[in-house]
């Protein structure tokens, strides 16, 4: 298992508002942008935006941080060996499968596998 990327998780009322001085910042423009349930997400650089209603975004505002990686079931392996815990089960998303975890010692984290064009894309650079 690796560890392709990692996002710093910003919470935002607006995805509009939160966007322009991200891009000024980063230099920037999205990576991704859409809508997932009840919030709207916008990777750009090494943040995550999480957009939407405070209780919308509460869902979601146990985890500190979201780390993509190569094999969804490896990390999970690697959790579970290491005395972390699954939260919240694997399920799919519109960018792959993802699953949240409490790390030993209580970190709480989303873990992504993301779609194969997605690698190619943003992790790869291509």
């Amino acid at each position: 298992m690796t560890i392709l990327k990692t996002y710093a998780r910003l919470w935002a009322d607006d995805l509009d508002t939160a966007l322009p001085l991200l891009r000024t910042l980063t230099g920037r423009e999205p990576d991704l942008r859409l809508g997932f349930e009840a919030v709207e997400l916008a990777a750009i650089g090494d943040f995550l935006v999480i957009a939407g209603a405070p209780e919308a975004r509460a869902r979601y505002a146990n985890a500190s941080a979201t780390v993509v990686v190569s094999d969804l079931d490896g990390a999970a392996r690697d959790l579970a060996a290491d005395g972390g815990e699954v939260t919240v089960p694997e399920a799919a998303g519109p960018t792959g499968r993802f699953l949240y975890a409490r790390h030993r010692g209580g970190p709480e984290v989303e873990y992504v596998e993301w779609t194969p064009d997605l690698v190619r894309r943003i992790a790869d650079g291509g």
